[in-house]
């Protein structure tokens, strides 16, 4: 019996970050590579050290419930991540004005650190999340390849037609030009006979003349 061919096995989707111009940015994708072409980076974030894998759990559940798609919020917020974000709120402030130093309450930041604790391990990903998210992930890449499949094959029908077009038009501008040379070697044929006609009734005429005027001259002697 012929062998069944193994299955491609489905990438394992990472949570990347990275913050440019007014935005905080992050993605799920299969590489640092990946996640830098759709941030459209023309440098190597990672190397510059602007850019990063998270695992913050918040982070983490929102690109992987959008593989592929990038996530914004406004830069240097703590917000959620969003397909679409504001822009920064402290934007139209004016920078000559003294920047009020943050008040410390350490109660406060204790709580919100001990409410995060707690949540930890209720906001773990199971393994079948992360796999459903790589597998989104890959059947939009597919998508977007087919498309792109689809595009080349339309462009190259249009260049088929185009060609074929301009074969008929040359073939039909011979065709003419060969026709027309035809009639052009007829005429110019014709109107050598013509000539030739001419010059032999004119020699023709010349001896008649010549003849009928000896005639008339002996007439009158």
């Amino acid at each position: 019996m012929p062998k069944r061919a193994k299955s491609k096995p489905t990438r394992k989707l990472k949570t990347y970050q990275t913050s440019l111009g007014f935005y905080d940015q992050a993605i799920a994708a299969p590489s640092m590579k990946a996640a830098l072409e759709a941030w459209g980076a023309s440098s190597n974030l990672f190397h510059q050290g602007a850019a990063k894998e998270t695992d913050d759990p918040d982070i983490v559940a929102a690109t992987l419930a959008k593989p592929g798609i990038v996530l914004r919020r406004p830069v240097g917020s703590d917000g959620p991540f969003t397909e679409s974000a504001e822009l920064p709120t402290d934007l139209a402030e004016d920078d000559s004005r003294p920047k009020r130093k943050p008040s410390k309450r350490p109660a406060k930041t204790a709580n919100r650190t001990a409410n995060r604790t707690a949540k930890e391990p209720s906001r773990k990903l199971d393994e079948q999340a992360a796999r459903k998210a790589a597998a989104a992930f890959e059947q939009e890449e597919r998508r977007r390849e087919a498309a792109r499949r689809k595009e080349e094959a339309a462009r190259a029908n249009e260049r088929a037609r185009r060609d074929k077009a301009v074969a008929a038009a040359e073939a039909a501008l011979d065709k003419a030009r060969r026709e027309h040379e035809a009639k052009a070697e007829e005429i110019e044929a014709a109107r050598a006979a013509l000539e030739e006609r001419a010059e032999a009734e004119e020699t023709r005429w010349d001896m008649q003349r010549k003849t009928l005027e000896q005639a008339l001259r002996r007439a009158r002697e």
